[in-house]
């Protein structure tokens, strides 16, 4: 806000003391005055007046060039460097003005410090800022500072699933992201490309992307929960789930397989079918929830919760500053907040593109003839809510085991990638997919595709023979070459 008159003075003051305008008589209080002005910095901004009493009363004081060389040095030592205004007010007829130091709010370089001191506004107080909370406000500034960013030194190579990070370059081959030659390449080489190695160090990022092992990592969590009716009075299904994203992505999208209806139709020959929310919808809103998620809080975690009516998933942290209701459902610009996780995701082929995921899942919805999903948030969390169809509002629908899903599923067009024009076994196809809970493949991914007759085993008659392999019938191959 420019003060550039004193009508706008007297209507600070008019205010009172408050979280964005202190008063100080003269600049024999400048250190005091700088030391709110950094605390203004760290909140959502706020005026200084030098010149006003503690009641409100304007008294001015002589603005001298040494005044002016004071007050300068002194905003020299607030850090990082910040857009301050500096402004003198003429008092008529004296010889006195009023100084009026001012700043907007600047959230992404935050936290500012004042002599190497970061401070904090609570109403009228200003007070040192808890060496927590600065901590979270670093590593919300991003860049080397961010949580994601962090090297930890007690992580080695051998702590992250190999088989995941080649899942991940395969991926992002096949789409186009990542060059052929990476294949080739050893992996602390492809783990610096992806930015998860510094000078022989792994950062936190890596670990959330391709860990094996979470004792020190309890935010990769995901809680999945079916409730019977429309509250949490009582549960059909609680399960909890740790893991590197590609593993939760996967437990996310098998328990809305297990727990939700699918609904077909006729189309050529072929029955299409799809989940009651569109597979498409639920997958963007969950990678969207891994990726954007705060990870820096060890207590947080990603929840998905189905009732009868609807379906909530929640992750920690809050929408873009300035991002608006409007402004998320309108074509905006991807703002990550983890910029090196959302990085690895894009190039894997996991998150789509950059800013479509909202308009995607409203699509979706739209498609299927289902309200627009709702976005939410209070400032430390956001929530996603779907409602659903009834099973007697759509008469195509029918619950479904696992076994039942369609050849369309993303699933079973992973395996067919994963076969290709080889024979293999079951290990082999869940290590080239990155797959580690056999039960699962299985269920969501093998059973299907042979059901579908799109693969096919060696001995049929013999499914558990010692030297069973699977490759891809003629209908595989050909459903593989329209993909």
């Amino acid at each position: 806000m420019s003060i550039d008159n004193l009508d706008i003075v007297k209507e600070l003051i008019a205010g009172a003391e408050s979280d964005t305008v202190e008063f100080k008589e003269t600049t024999g209080q400048l250190e005091r005055g700088v030391e709110t002005l950094c605390a203004f910095l760290n909140g959502t901004g706020g005026t200084v007046l030098f010149g006003v009493t503690d009641k409100g009363k304007i008294i001015g004081q002589k603005v001298s060039d040494r005044t002016k060389r004071d007050i300068a040095e002194a905003i020299r030592r607030i850090e990082p460097f910040a857009n301050i205004e500096i402004s003198c007010i003429d008092i008529p007829d004296t010889d006195n003005s009023i100084i009026a130091l001012s700043a907007e709010e600047q959230r992404y370089m935050r936290p500012f410090s004042y002599k190497g001191r970061a401070y904090q506004r609570i109403e009228s107080v200003t007070s040192s800022m808890p060496q927590e909370i600065y901590n979270q406000l670093l590593m919300q500034r991003g860049g080397k500072y961010a949580w994601e960013a962090i090297p930890n030194s007690d992580l080695k190579i051998s702590d992250l699933d190999e088989h995941a990070i080649m899942g991940a370059v395969r991926g992002g081959i096949r789409c186009g992201r990542l060059p052929e030659a990476t294949i080739r390449e050893d992996l602390p080489t492809i783990l610096e490309k992806f930015n998860l190695l510094h000078n022989g160090k792994l950062n936190n990022a890596s670990a959330v992307l391709f860990g094996s092992d979470f004792y020190y990592y309890p935010q990769c969590l995901l809680r999945l929960a079916r409730f019977k009716g429309t509250t949490k009075d009582e549960f059909i299904d609680n399960q909890r789930v740790t893991g590197n994203i590609y593993t939760l992505l996967d437990a996310a999208m098998s328990f809305f397989f297990k727990h939700l209806s699918l609904s077909g139709k006729i189309v050529g020959l072929y029955r299409e079918e799809e989940l009651e929310i569109p597979y498409k919808a639920l997958r963007e809103c969950c990678t969207n929830a891994f990726c954007h998620r705060l990870y820096h809080r060890p207590g947080s975690s990603v929840g998905i919760a189905i009732y009868d009516d609807r379906i909530e998933i929640e992750n920690s942290g809050t929408f873009p500053p300035d991002m608006t209701m409007e402004k998320l459902l309108s074509g905006h610009n991807s703002e990550p907040q983890n910029l090196i996780i959302a990085n690895v995701l894009y190039k894997s082929e996991v998150l789509e593109s950059w800013g479509r995921g909202i308009s995607l899942m409203i699509s979706e919805c739209r498609r299927v003839g289902i309200s627009d999903p709702e976005f939410h948030t209070d400032g430390n969390s956001v929530w996603v809510v779907f409602h659903r169809r009834t099973v007697g509002q759509h008469p195509t629908a029918t619950r479904q085991l696992p076994i039942n899903f369609p050849t369309a599923t993303p699933q079973v067009e992973r395996v067919l990638v994963a076969i290709g024009e080889n024979t293999v076994a079951t290990k082999e196809i869940m290590s080239i997919m990155g797959l580690k809970d056999k039960s699962n493949f299985l269920e969501l991914y093998l059973y299907p595709a042979i059901k579908q007759n799109l693969v096919e085993p060696l001995y049929p008659e013999n499914p558990k023979h010692p030297r069973q392999k699977y490759r891809l019938t003629d209908k595989g191959k050909d459903f593989l070459k329209q993909q």
